[in-house]
C-alpha cells in the first residue's frame, strides 16, 4: 500500500468520523445490565432486541458480552420496547420506553428469572458461537469442536481462522510465525523455550477458547511479530460437585483418556484433572539439493515417526475472600516422553565426495518434566469497576535425552568421518512471572478508563551436549558439536493506557509502554587444551524501547464500528534461535541458532471494519506489517566438497507485509451455519549483505502475493446428531530465499449426544485426502534445494464423553467469565 493511498484512507475515515459524529450527536442511548433475578449476576450471551413500541418492529440487535451490558447508540426519538433472551430463563419484555433527542436511558438491571428448563437443553442450545468479537480481539469458542476431540492442542489451533500450523507444530498469524502464545492470559512457564511441543501435548479438550488479538495494545507484552494467541483453558465454576470422563481412540494407536473434577461452595471453589495422552505421529518428506557450482545432486527421502506418552495433572484452589478480594492457587504438571524416530534414504548425483547411495538412521529418546506454581490476587476498590490485581508464577522444566545415529553407505568414501554418533543432551529451564495492574474507570461512562501496569518476566536456561563418533579405535569425542549454553533473559516493563471519547460515537485509547531487555548468555565450549579465556564465548543483548500504541473507534450502532489502530511491537530471538549447537540429525544438512541475533522491531497498523445482522457477523480487516532486522534462517556455509550445508539464524533486513482479512460468521438456518475466513497479502523482503564470519553473503530480494482461505460448517440433523467440517487452502507463499508450496486440506466428524444428553459420542477424520504438507524451493549461496515434509497422516479418531454431577446452569461467578481476556496477573487460570 502506498504512502498516497494510505494518507487518503486516514483522511477519509477521520473526516467521515467527524461529520458522522456532528450529525449524530443529538441521538439517544438506552443502555442496562441482564443479570440473574435471583443471583444479580451479569449473564453473558443473552440476545437483546430494541423494537418499536406500536407494532414490536425490529430496529436494533445485540448479544452480551460477559459483563451483562446492554448499550444501543444513535437511537432516534421515540417509544421503544425492549425484549431480551437466553436459554434456560424466561423471555424478558419492558415495553414504554420513552425517548427524547440526546437523552441516555438507563435502565438499570434486567431481571431474567430460570425458566426451568433441562440441563440437557442448556449443553446443546445454550452454548455460546462459535466467534465472538471483544472490543480488542477474535474470540473463537473451541469447547464444542468435533473435529479436534482425541487431537491436541496443535490440532485445535490449526482450525481457527488466521492461525496456520506448519509440520513441527509452529503457529502462524497472518503468515507470521512469530507472534505470541499464552496459556490463560500469560506466558506457559511450563512449557520452557519450545511452545510447539508442550502445545502438541496438551490435549484439545482441555481448551474452552482462544483469543486473538491482531494489534495489541501497550497493555499487552510487546512481543510478537503479528500480535498474540491467548489460549484459554476449561475450569468448572458450577456450584457443587461436578465432572466429567473422557476417553478417545484411533488409528497409528493414538490414545486419550482424562477427567475433571470441582466442587465448589460459597467460599471455595476446588478443581483438578488428569489426562493421558498417547501421541503417535506418522509421516514422510523428501529433501533435495543441487549445488549450483558442481551440478551434482544429493536426493534425499525419509521415513518419520514421532511417539510421545504425555501425562498432564492440574490441581487449584478458588477462595473468595469476599465480594471484593479473590486469591487463587494452583499448579500444574506436564510429565512427557517423546521417542523420534526418522530413516534417510540418500542417492547421491555426480557428487565429488559421495556415490551410490546411504541409509541414516536416527533415534532419539527423551523425558521431559514440567511444573509450574501460581498465586492470583485481585481487589475491587472504591469506586465501581476500579480493580487491582496481581500474579506471580514460577515455572520448572527440564529434558534429558539421547539421539543416536547410523549411516551405512554402499560406496564409502576414502575419507569417511562419520558413520555412528551418540548425542546425550539435557536441558533446564527456570521461569519467574510477576505482574500487576490497576484500572480506574473516570466518570460515569464505561468507555472513560486509565490503566496501569508493571510485569517483569525473568528466564535462566542451560543446555548441554556432549557428543562422540565412532573411528577406528572406538568412540571419540566430537568437540565441534560438543558444549554447553547458558542464557539468562529477563524483560521488565511498566505501561499506561488513557482510554476516551470524543463524541458520543468517537473513542479513541493512547497507551505507552517501556521494556528495558537483557539477553545474556555464554557459550562453553569443551575442546581440551584450550586456554581459559578460550573455554567461554559470551553474548550480550542490552536494550531499552518504547511501544506507543493509539486506537481511533468510530461507532455506527448496532454493534457496527471502524476502527483504526497504530502499534509498536518486538520480536526477541530466544530459544534455538539464539542456541549454537549444530543440529546433525541430518548429517549433510546442519542447522545452528545464532547468540548474536538483534530482536525485530516492528510498527504495524491496521483499518478494521465490523457490521452484523440478525444472521450475520462479519469483520475486515486492511493491515500493514513493517518489519526490521528480520529473522530468518540461510544457508550460511557451504562445503561443497563433503556435500555440508550449514543453515543458520541471521538478521536480513527489512520485510512489508501488507494485507487484507475477512471472517464472516452466516447462520444459514437454525441448523446450518457456516463460518469462513479469507487472508490475501503481499510480501516484500529487502534484500542486503549478511556477514557471516570473514564472509559478505548476498541476499537478493524477493517479493510476492499469496493468500489462503478456510471454511468451517456445523449442520444439526436433529437435536442429537449433528455434522463439523473445514476446508483449507494455502496458496504458495514468500520466503525470504524461496517460495512455499501451497496445501489443501479437509477435515469431517460426526456428534451424537447420548444417555440423556449427559453423554457425547464423536468420530472426525483429520486430513481426510491425506494431503497436508508443507515445503517450498530456496536458492541461496550457489544452493538450490527443494523440501516438502508432513509429520502426520490421515487420522480417524473415535471419542466419548461424560458429564456428571450437578450441572446447575447459574454460575455464581459470571462477572468474572471474562477476566482472562485481560493479559495479566491475576487473571483466573481456566484448567
Amino acid at each position: 500500500m502506498g504512502k498516497v493511498g494510505l494518507r487518503w484512507i486516514i483522511a477519509t475515515v477521520l473526516s467521515g468520523w467527524f461529520f458522522g459524529g456532528m450529525a449524530q450527536e443529538r441521538n439517544a442511548i438506552v443502555r442496562g445490565v441482564v443479570v440473574d433475578a435471583g443471583t444479580k449476576e451479569p449473564i453473558g450471551l443473552a440476545s437483546a432486541a430494541l423494537l418499536k413500541q406500536a407494532d414490536k418492529t425490529y430496529v436494533k440487535g445485540m448479544q452480551t458480552a460477559d459483563d451483562g451490558h446492554v448499550h444501543f447508540s444513535a437511537v432516534a426519538p421515540g417509544t421503544y420496547a425492549l425484549r431480551v433472551t437466553f436459554v434456560g430463563y424466561e423471555d424478558y419484555l419492558r415495553e414504554q420506553i420513552v425517548v427524547t433527542a440526546g437523552q441516555t436511558v438507563d435502565l438499570g438491571d434486567i431481571l431474567l428469572k430460570p425458566s426451568g428448563e433441562l440441563l440437557e437443553e442448556v449443553v446443546v442450545e445454550g452454548t455460546p458461537p462459535p466467534m465472538q468479537l471483544g472490543i480488542d480481539r477474535k474470540i473463537f469458542n473451541v469447547a464444542q469442536s468435533t473435529l479436534s476431540v482425541g487431537g491436541t492442542a496443535t490440532d485445535l489451533l490449526a482450525n481457527v481462522p488466521s492461525l496456520q500450523v506448519d509440520m513441527d507444530g509452529t503457529v502462524s498469524l497472518r503468515g507470521s510465525s512469530s507472534v505470541r502464545i499464552l496459556i490463560n492470559g500469560r506466558e506457559s512457564a511450563m512449557a520452557g523455550s519450545d511452545i510447539a511441543q508442550f502445545l502438541q501435548s496438551l490435549p484439545a479438550n482441555a481448551v474452552d477458547r482462544i483469543e486473538v488479538v491482531t494489534n495489541p495494545s501497550s497493555k499487552y507484552d510487546a512481543e510478537g511479530q503479528s500480535g498474540i494467541i491467548n489460549i484459554v483453558l476449561k475450569k468448572n465454576t458450577l456450584v457443587g460437585f461436578n465432572g466429567s470422563v473422557n476417553a478417545s481412540g484411533g488409528s497409528y494407536n493414538n490414545y486419550m483418556a482424562g477427567f475433571n473434577l470441582n466442587f465448589r461452595d460459597t467460599k471455595f471453589n476446588y478443581y483438578g484433572g488428569y489426562t493421558f495422552n498417547r501421541r503417535n505421529m506418522v509421516g514422510d518428506g523428501v529433501n533435495n539439493t543441487e549445488f549450483l557450482g558442481s551440478n551434482s545432486l544429493i536426493h534425499n527421502n525419509s521415513e518419520s515417526g514421532r511417539l510421545g506418552l504425555n501425562h498432564n495433572v492440574q490441581l487449584g484452589v478458588d477462595y473468595y475472600l469476599s465480594e471484593k478480594t479473590f486469591f487463587g492457587f494452583g499448579g500444574n504438571l506436564s510429565i512427557r516422553g517423546n521417542n523420534r524416530n526418522e530413516d534417510l534414504f540418500y542417492r547421491y548425483i555426480d557428487h565429488p565426495q559421495f556415490s551410490g547411495n546411504s541409509t541414516r538412521i536416527s533415534r532419539q529418546d527423551e523425558d521431559d518434566f514440567g511444573g509450574e506454581a501460581f498465586l492470583d490476587f485481585r481487589r475491587s476498590l472504591a469506586h465501581k469497576g476500579e480493580e487491582l490485581t496481581a500474579n506471580v508464577t514460577y515455572g520448572y522444566d527440564t529434558e534429558t535425552g539421547v539421539n543416536w545415529f547410523n549411516q551405512d553407505y554402499t560406496q564409502p568414501p576414502s575419507n569417511l568421518y562419520e558413520r555412528e554418533r551418540i548425542n546425550d543432551t539435557k536441558e533446564t529451564g527456570h521461569n519467574i512471572n510477576l505482574q500487576v495492574d490497576y484500572v480506574r474507570p473516570l466518570g460515569d461512562g464505561e468507555n472513560h478508563k486509565f490503566e496501569a501496569g508493571y510485569r517483569s518476566i525473568i528466564r535462566r536456561g542451560l543446555e548441554y551436549q556432549y557428543s562422540e563418533v565412532d573411528s577406528t579405535t572406538g568412540f571419540l569425542p566430537d568437540y565441534r558439536v560438543s558444549n554447553d549454553f547458558d542464557m539468562n533473559s529477563s524483560v521488565h516493563a511498566l505501561y499506561a493506557n488513557y482510554q476516551n471519547k470524543l463524541t458520543d460515537r468517537l473513542g479513541y485509547q493512547v497507551g505507552l509502554r517501556a521494556e528495558q531487555a537483557y539477553l545474556n548468555t555464554e557459550l562453553g565450549l569443551l575442546t581440551p587444551g584450550l586456554p581459559e579465556e578460550e573455554r567461554v564465548i559470551p553474548g550480550k543483548l542490552d536494550y531499552f524501547r518504547l511501544y506507543p500504541s493509539v486506537f481511533l473507534t468510530q461507532e455506527f450502532g448496532n454493534q457496527n464500528q471502524l476502527q483504526l489502530s497504530y502499534t509498536r511491537r518486538v520480536s526477541r530471538p530466544r530459544g534455538w534461535q539464539v542456541n549454537p549447537f549444530v543440529n546433525v540429525s541430518d548429517n549433510l544438512n546442519h542447522r545452528q541458532g545464532n547468540p548474536n541475533l538483534m530482536p525485530e522491531d516492528i510498527h504495524s497498523i491496521e483499518l478494521g471494519y465490523t457490521k452484523t445482522w440478525p444472521a450475520v457477523l462479519l469483520t475486515t480487516s486492511v493491515y500493514q506489517r513493517i518489519v526490521n532486522d528480520v529473522t530468518q534462517p540461510i544457508i550460511a556455509e557451504v562445503d561443497e566438497a563433503n556435500g555440508i550445508t550449514l543453515m543458520q539464524w541471521q538478521n536480513l533486513g527489512k520485510n512489508e507485509n501488507t494485507g487484507f482479512e475477512l471472517i464472516s460468521r452466516v447462520d444459514i438456518s437454525k441448523k446450518w451455519d457456516v463460518m469462513a475466513n479469507v487472508n490475501a497479502f503481499h510480501t516484500r523482503f529487502s534484500g542486503g549483505q549478511v556477514q557471516v564470519g570473514n564472509e559478505d553473503i548476498i541476499i537478493e530480494s524477493n517479493s510476492g502475493f499469496s493468500w489462503n482461505a478456510n471454511a468451517t460448517t456445523n449442520y444439526r440433523f436433529t437435536p442429537l446428531l449433528s455434522l463439523q467440517a473445514r476446508l483449507e487452502y494455502q496458496a504458495p507463499r514468500i520466503m525470504a530465499q524461496g517460495r512455499g508450496i501451497d496445501n489443501f486440506v479437509i477435515d469431517a466428524g460426526l456428534r451424537m449426544d447420548v444417555l440423556n444428553r449427559k453423554g457425547s459420542i464423536m468420530f472426525n477424520a483429520r486430513d481426510l485426502l491425506n494431503q497436508r504438507r508443507f515445503g517450498g524451493y530456496t536458492t541461496s549461496n550457489g544452493v538450490y534445494r527443494y523440501f516438502e515434509h508432513r509429520w502426520m497422516r490421515r487420522v480417524f479418531m473415535v471419542s466419548f464423553n461424560y458429564r456428571f454431577g450437578n450441572q446447575n446452569i447459574k454460575r455464581e461467578d459470571r462477572k468474572r467469565k471474562g477476566e482472562t481476556e485481560d493479559y495479566g496477573g491475576g487473571s483466573e487460570q481456566q484448567f
